[in-house]
Parts: C-alpha cells; sequence; structure tokens
C-alpha cells in the first residue's frame, strides 16, 4: 500500500503567512503540520509516499528530504496549479501503479493517527473508505448524505443545504477502481475535479463505498482559528522537560518544555508550552497553549495561546494573546507622542487595534 500526500495548495486562508510558506509547514508546537501527516503514515506501516507539490515545492523538498528521517521514501510529484483532488490523482497515476493507497491532506491533522483504519482497509478492501466526523458548519465541507440502511448514498461538496452534519475528513482510502472514476468526472462550477465527484461516481456504479465516522480530534488547520486550537490539542499532551537554562528567579508551572540552548530568566512560564531551541524569553510571562519556536526572544512581555516562528521577537508588549506570528518578526510598543499607530502591513493582513 502506497500513500499519496497532497501539499500543493496556496493556502489562501492562512494569509499573509502563506505568501512566503507552505501552509503544510507552518508549525504546531514546533513541528510543521505536515510532519504529523507522515509520522502517521509510517506508523500505519506504509513506506512509499508521493507528495504533491505546487508553488512551494522547494520549501517542501528541503523540509521532508528524501523522506528517509521518517522512515520513508518520497517520490515528489509536481502539480502545476491546484485543480482538484481528483485531479491529484491523475497527475500520480504513475507513481501510484494498482497499488492501493491512502491520500492524505497534507494540512490535516488526526489526533491517533490512522493505523487502525489502515489495517481494517487493508482486510476489507472496499473500493473506496472515507473518513466522516460531525462538524458545526457542514457547508465548508464535503457532506455525506446517507440510505436507510446507513450507507453513504452521495456526497456533496461545500452544500449550501446539508443533508447532515457530516463531513469528510481529509483523509481517504482507495484501491485501484478510484482511476476510472477520477477520469470518469468532469471539472466542477469550481474548475476543479472533485474527489466527492469520482466517490458519487463509485456509488453511482455499485461500487462498495464505505464510511467511518471517526469521534477522536481533527482539524483543517486552513485558518489561524484551527491552528491555534490543533497547537493548543497537542500541547495539551506535552511532558515536562527542561534541557535549557532557568535561572533561580523564574518560575516554571505545569507542562512545560525548553529545548536545549533555549534561556529564560526573570520570567514566569505556565504550561502547556514549548520554548525552542536558541530562545530567550526574559523578564517575561508565556502562558498556556503557547509555542515560541527556535531563536525568538521574548522581552518583558505577556504572550499566551499563541505560536511565534523561527527568529521573531516581542519587546515590551502588555499582552498578545491568541496570534500567531511569522517568521522574523519584531513586535514593539508605538512611541508614546505623537499618540498614533504606526502600521507596515503585507497584503490580506488583519490588524487588531486597542484604541
Amino acid at each position: 500500500m502506497k500513500a499519496l500526500v497532497l501539499s500543493g495548495g496556496a493556502g489562501t486562508r492562512l494569509r499573509p503567512l502563506t505568501h512566503t510558506s507552505a501552509k503544510q509547514l507552518v508549525p504546531v508546537a514546533n513541528k510543521p503540520v505536515l510532519f504529523y501527516g507522515l509520522e502517521a503514515i509510517a506508523d500505519a506501516g506504509i513506506t512509499e509516499v508521493g507528495i504533491v507539490v505546487g508553488d512551494t515545492a522547494d520549501e517542501i523538498m528541503q523540509a521532508v528530504g528524501d523522506g528517509s528521517k521518517f522512515g520513508l521514501t518520497v517520490t515528489y510529484i509536481p502539480q502545476d496549479a491546484p485543480l482538484g483532488l481528483a485531479h491529484a490523482v491523475i497527475i500520480a497515476r504513475d507513481f501510484l501503479a494498482d497499488d492501493d493507497f491512502v491520500m492524505y491532506l497534507g494540512d490535516n491533522f488526526i489526533v491517533g493517527g490512522i493505523s487502525s483504519l489502515v489495517d481494517a482497509f487493508r482486510a476489507q478492501r472496499p473500493a473506496a473508505q472515507i473518513l466522516l466526523t460531525q462538524v458545526p458548519d457542514p457547508r465548508q465541507f464535503g457532506v455525506a448524505e446517507f440510505g436507510a440502511d446507513g450507507r453513504v448514498t452521495g456526497l456533496e461538496e461545500k452544500p449550501k443545504a446539508p443533508k447532515s452534519d457530516l463531513a469528510l475528513v481529509g483523509v481517504y482510502l482507495f484501491t485501484p477502481a478510484v482511476h476510472e472514476a477520477v477520469r470518469a468526472i468532469t471539472p466542477s462550477w469550481r474548475g476543479e475535479l472533485e474527489i466527492t465527484h469520482a466517490l458519487q461516481w463509485l456509488i453511482d456504479q455499485q461500487r462498495d463505498v464505505r464510511s467511518t465516522t471517526i469521534s477522536g480530534y481533527w482539524k483543517d488547520t486552513g485558518n489561524v482559528g484551527d491552528m491555534l486550537e490543533v497547537n493548543r490539542s497537542v500541547l495539551e499532551h506535552t511532558e515536562p522537560h527542561i534541557e535549557g537554562d532557568v535561572d533561580d528567579t523564574s518560575e516554571i508551572i505545569g507542562r512545560v518544555q525548553i529545548d536545549e540552548g533555549a534561556r529564560v530568566s526573570g520570567s514566569r512560564i505556565v504550561g502547556p508550552a514549548v520554548i525552542g531551541t536558541g530562545s530567550v524569553i526574559a523578564g517575561s510571562y508565556v502562558g498556556p497553549f503557547t509555542s515560541i519556536s527556535h531563536d525568538c526572544r521574548i522581552t518583558d512581555s505577556e504572550i499566551e495561546f499563541s505560536i511565534v516562528l523561527d527568529g521573531s521577537s516581542v519587546r515590551g508588549a502588555r499582552r498578545v494573546e491568541a496570534s500567531i506570528i511569522g517568521r522574523n518578526v519584531e513586535v514593539t510598543p508605538a512611541p508614546r507622542v505623537p499618540a498614533a499607530h504606526r502600521l507596515i502591513l503585507g497584503d490580506h493582513s488583519k490588524v487588531q487595534i486597542s484604541s
């Protein structure tokens, strides 16, 4: 069995971060989201992985390499434009050959991995196996419809009037039957070849399409709120581990990880939280559910429920919360005189100012 990992999307909902970085590499608890998926694939006993890449191919390839650090052998499959999940299956045909495969969206996060799902699929081998989960607003997802026997009878992409509250999770398992399906469909109104249409074709052809409703934690990390929520979920399982330097005037409370080379002085850190290698926390408060990446500086500030990426600094900030701060960013107080805000913002930025 092989795996097809999709990492070619533009990540428009995470702008401006994704203007300069692949959305799949935005870190959760100081590890890229994509890495959690690759680890789950390896844990399921799959070793051959094709990664579909787009405009951020170089960055993805540099981060993942040949896959050996995950116990995988990786093949990169370029996609000229994000033309839909079914299109990704079409361009991966040579790599997939006639093997069964799991298709995994690289920006999705599933607690508990996929090993049991893969084992069940290997044993039963339906034409397709889809994962579903209850969501509060199904209109944002592909949604399943069921018959009286409890089997899936229909799938609709982002419906205006959803027929259930069960949405497709970004993990799919297929036999080679899907190759006929993806070539039988036409582009949707979005101009994309939708995997939901391919699955519907299989259903209409009386092929065996099964569903599993998962009760565990799942998130599509496509926006800031979801990224922070996944970060919170992962940090919940952080074990206390201090390898960096913490002085006698600092207080460390709860599940806090301080990596080697990090320094904490005159500060209070309340876990769960993680402080990356080379970062300096001085005269500050770092609150729960905060990930500080590598080579950051937090000085005379308070920060909580946030993600700070490599090389950034927060100095003299009275309170920062529910924020994602990109790489090599400087956050400082505005001058007191004149009483004005000075902003240098890129496209698609969002700023909230206390008046």
